[in-house]
């Protein structure tokens, strides 16, 4: 039997989540939860974890060396690293506005970059 804990983020109350695989067909049963939430927050960790990434791109202005970006979306947790690698070695150039696409589509999620604030200087 193989057995996970988890804190559910699904809303303030923060249950404590126990999910264990006892079946020979993989499926987990979650116990500890409140709500319906809990449960679909739990398998949605278990089955495939997901992340809203917020980085910060180099850029030519002086006043700010550097922009804030973020996924407009939750990204599977297995793309997390290269997407941040590549993120890390760009350099944009102003004006950019907030909102605005920096990468589209990574790794075929339907997942994008945007731009958190307005540089134009």
């Amino acid at each position: 039997m193989e057995e996970k804990h988890l804190i559910c983020i699904s809303c303030p109350t923060g249950c404590r989540l126990s999910a264990s695989r006892e079946t020979a067909d993989g499926e987990w049963k979650i116990t500890g939860n409140r709500c319906p939430r809990g449960v679909a927050y739990a398998q949605n960790e278990l089955h495939d974890p997901r992340r809203i990434v917020t980085a910060v791109v180099r850029c030519d202005s002086e006043l700010l060396p550097c922009l804030p970006v973020r996924t407009n979306a939750a990204l599977p947790k297995r793309f997390i690293a290269p997407l941040l690698n590549r993120l890390y070695q760009m350099e944009v150039k102003i004006p950019v506005k907030c909102g605005e696409l920096l990468l589209a589509d990574i790794e075929n999620t339907g997942v994008n970059v945007i731009f958190s604030c307005d540089c134009v200087k």
